[in-house]
This record gives structure tokens, C-alpha cells and sequence, in this order.
């Protein structure tokens, strides 16, 4: 499709002259001669461009301009202007202008600059559909959960993402999603469009850690053959995302203590400080205060840090988000996997819920990824779940009941055991006495014993 071209000039030799041009150099072409009319055609027509005179008979370019910024603000506005006018180029500038071209023109000039402005329309226009996308890929939405805790934590969230808080610290184990609430938080936040950037602590070895963090100047070491700049420079204006800073060395961490201080810097073998504006986010598994206690964590980098404290909790903390959980994961698999699985079968969803999830959420969507690429019934069956999950089921299953306050004897006990075992091995005599670990023999002395036939 032929991108079009607002020209808008109060003559109509001008006008008729770059229409000839731009038709024969592919673009459509539509005309205004006032600036109302150029605004009206705006609304009407959408167009990719606008070569816009400075001197019309109702407005002044400017003018237009201005009010074409207001509305589409990515829309490149190329001004015309006559020759030695400059004031009126460097006010366009000012107002959002691409470039200005000087009267009488040079053509092959216009149409590179044509060229050049209509890529880089359609490269901020990618840049914003992105940007749009990810908002909505990390809204509050994406954070499943009908628990009182998880509501609270949304809250939270939302609070945090609208300040102008500077440092936020998540915890919680492993799994539990912390990188999903630090890009929620920035692009829920006015940063969201500047970068967001992630570094894992624990991937790194200090020396190369603060080289990435900071950056590095030519010659700082023997293979630093250039300037480099780190993620903290690139983050500048967004959000940067330290996830398991426990695992930091104390030696970095009171450069981290001061950098967090001042958001200053110095580039390795610099000496300029540089500084930045961004937002930082760190995460970890450990429980910073006990490490502080056994002198593996300064304690005023944790004081500085934990000024925004958000703790995530374990899944087995908030079982009524496991079947949320699991049907929004069922829903996403579906699309990837172009299945139509329905949701859990009666004992998928019991598995689900008397299971600890050491994993947490990472574990519940991988043991779904895996059973829904197997599964081939119309809902998600035990069958394809992992070894392990089963295995932890059928042994907590085989040992939790309430105990009642009244007593019990070990008899009945026994006897609730055995028929729990013969309903998990769906009847089968071998299986239900392994899982008891006993001999087929005495299961079936059991049965007799208790008159289970």
C-alpha cells in the first residue's frame, strides 16, 4: 500500500508541482490550501505525511503544526519555507517539525528527506504498537489470584507503580514470580516508555558484574578495546531489575550502596561521574535479614533497600490461586499448542490442591505445559503430570486427615489407610501394597480383616 502524503500550500503551482513529483515517486497524494482544510483532512484521510508551508491565508504553519502535534504526535510534518527564513525553521523545530525544506526546491533532497522521515514514522509507530503490547502483557491482570494475599499484593503493586518510589525490594521463593511483578510495576508506572532492564546477580562473577552494571571506559582493562556502557546507563529514564542481590559479594555491595545513594556513577577506569534517573528493583530468594546476621549482607545496603518491601508468598500459602492459576496457564497452553482443552479433570484438580509445590507458580506451569502437550481428552488428566507430583500426591494423600477431638484408634486409622490405597490404585491389589509398603499377602489379610471385599 502506497504511503500518502498531506501537501498543504496556499499555491496551486507549488502544490501541482509536488504532486507531480510524488506521484511518480509511488505515493498518494491528497492537497489542502489553508491550514483548516489541512486539519479536516487530517481527521479524513490519516495521512503517512505532511509537507506544510509556513505562510498560509488563515493560520500560520506554526500554527497548524501545533495543533497536528497535539493529535498525532508520532505524524512526521516536513515544513516549507522560503529561503533565509530560519527563525521560522528553528519554531518548527521547537514544535515537533521533522526537518524544513527552503524554496525553490532541490528535489532529490526532498525525496530523501520524504524517504528518511517516513522510516522513521514507521519505526516510532512499531516502537509505540510494542510498547502498547507489553503494557498490556504486564498489567495487574497478569497477576492471577483470588487470595486475600494476592489482592493485597495488587494493591500493592499498583500504589508503587504510580509513585515515585526509587527502590522496591520483592521476596519471596524461588518460582514465585518476582521478575512478573518488577515488569509489571514498570510498565504500569510513567517509565514504561523508557527500558526496562534485568540482570541475574547470580549469573555473574563480581568482576564481570560490575562491569555490566556500570559500564567501562577504553583501556580500563587488558580487553577493553572500547567504551562500553552498562545497564545502568542503559536503564536511564526506566526501571532497573537486580534479581537475587543476595548473592552479591560484600566487596560490590558498597558500590551498589553508593550508586543506590546518589545514582551516580563511574564507568570502570573513569573518572566523570555519571548520573542517572530510573527506578530500581531488586528481588531474592533469601531472607536478607538473617543474612545480615551471619555477615554475608551489609546491613545498610538492606536498610536502604527495604524501603518498599514487597513479599510474594508460596503457593502452598494461598491454595485457593492454584485452580486460577492452573485454568489461566490451560487457556495460554491452548493457544500455543492449538489444543482445546477444556480445564482439569475432578483428579487433576485434587492433585493440584493437596500437592506443597515446592516450585511454586513455575512449577504448576511447567507440569501443565508438559501434560498438555500429551493430552489428547477434552480435559487435563493425571496421566501426562509429572513422576514426582504423583508420586508426593499418593504419599501425603496416603498420611493427611484431620484428627478428630474426640480420639481415634490406630485400627480405624489403619483401616482408612487401606482403603485409600485401594482407591488410589484404582482397586489394584499389587499397587495399593506397594504404596503401603507392604506385601500383597498382608493387604490382603487386611481387606479380610476389615471386611473390605
Amino acid at each position: 500500500m502506497n504511503k500518502k502524503i498531506l501537501i498543504v500550500d496556499d499555491e496551486k503551482v507549488i502544490r501541482w508541482t509536488l504532486r507531480k513529483k510524488l506521484t511518480d515517486w509511488g505515493y498518494e497524494v491528497i492537497e489542502a490550501g489553508t491550514g483548516g482544510e489541512a486539519l479536516d483532512m487530517c481527521q479524513k484521510e490519516n495521512p503517512d505525511l505532511i509537507l506544510l508551508d509556513v505562510k498560509l491565508p488563515d493560520y500560520s504553519g506554526t500554527t497548524v503544526l501545533k495543533k497536528v502535534k497535539n493529535t498525532y504526535q508520532n505524524l512526521p510534518v516536513i515544513m516549507i519555507t522560503a529561503h533565509g527564513v530560519i527563525e521560522d525553521a528553528v519554531k518548527s523545530f521547537k514544535l515537533g517539525a521533522y526537518d524544513f525544506i527552503i524554496k525553490p526546491f532541490n528535489f532529490e533532497e526532498l525525496r530523501n528527506l520524504i524517504k528518511n522521515a517516513l522510516e522513521a514514522f514507521s519505526l516510532k509507530e512499531e516502537i509505540a504498537s510494542y510498547r502498547k503490547k507489553e503494557k498490556r502483557q504486564y498489567s495487574l491482570d497478569q497477576i492471577i489470584g483470588v487470595s486475600k494475599k494476592i489482592q493485597e499484593i495488587k494493591n500493592l503493586i499498583k500504589k508503587i507503580a504510580e509513585s515515585e518510589a526509587s527502590i522496591v525490594l520483592l521476596e519471596g521463593e524461588s518460582g514465585t514470580g518476582k521478575d512478573l511483578v518488577s515488569k509489571v510495576i514498570h510498565y504500569q508506572s510513567r517509565r514504561n516508555n523508557y527500558p526496562y532492564v534485568a540482570i541475574n546477580c547470580s549469573a555473574l562473577p563480581d568482576t564481570l558484574l560490575e562491569s555490566e552494571l556500570f559500564g567501562y571506559e577504553k583501556g580500563a582493562f587488558t580487553d577493553a578495546k572500547s567504551q562500553k556502557k552498562g545497564l545502568v546507563e542503559l536503564a536511564d529514564g526506566g526501571t532497573l531489575f537486580l534479581d537475587e542481590i543476595s548473592s552479591m559479594k560484600i566487596s560490590l555491595q558498597a558500590k551498589i550502596l553508593r550508586f543506590l545513594e546518589t545514582l551516580t556513577f563511574k564507568r570502570l577506569g573513569g573518572v566523570r561521574d555519571i548520573k542517572v534517573d530510573l527506578r530500581i528493583i531488586v528481588a531474592t530468594n533469601q531472607n536478607l535479614e538473617n543474612l545480615c546476621k551471619e555477615g554475608k549482607f551489609r546491613w545498610d545496603l538492606y536498610y536502604r533497600i527495604n524501603v518498599c518491601p514487597i513479599y510474594i508468598p508460596p503457593l502452598r500459602e494461598r491454595k485457593e490461586d492454584i485452580i486460577p492459576l492452573a485454568e489461566h496457564f490451560i487457556s495460554e497452553f491452548n493457544v500455543k499448542f492449538r489444543k482445546n482443552i477444556k480445564g482439569l479433570s475432578k483428579e487433576a484438580r485434587n492433585l493440584f490442591l493437596n500437592y506443597s509445590w515446592p516450585g511454586n507458580v513455575r512449577e504448576l506451569k511447567n507440569a501443565i505445559e508438559r501434560a498438555m502437550i500429551f493430552e489428547e481428552d477434552d480435559y487435563l488428566s493425571t496421566k501426562y503430570l509429572p513422576i514426582k507430583l504423583n508420586h508426593i500426591h499418593v504419599k501425603k494423600e496416603a498420611l493427611l486427615f484431620e484428627f478428630p477431638e474426640t480420639g481415634i484408634s490406630l485400627e480405624e486409622v489403619e483401616k482408612q489407610l487401606v482403603i485409600k490405597s485401594l482407591e488410589l490404585a484404582k482397586g489394584n491389589k499389587t499397587k495399593a501394597a506397594k504404596l503401603l509398603g507392604i506385601s500383597r499377602d498382608a493387604l490382603r489379610y487386611k481387606i479380610k480383616k476389615f471386611n473390605l471385599n
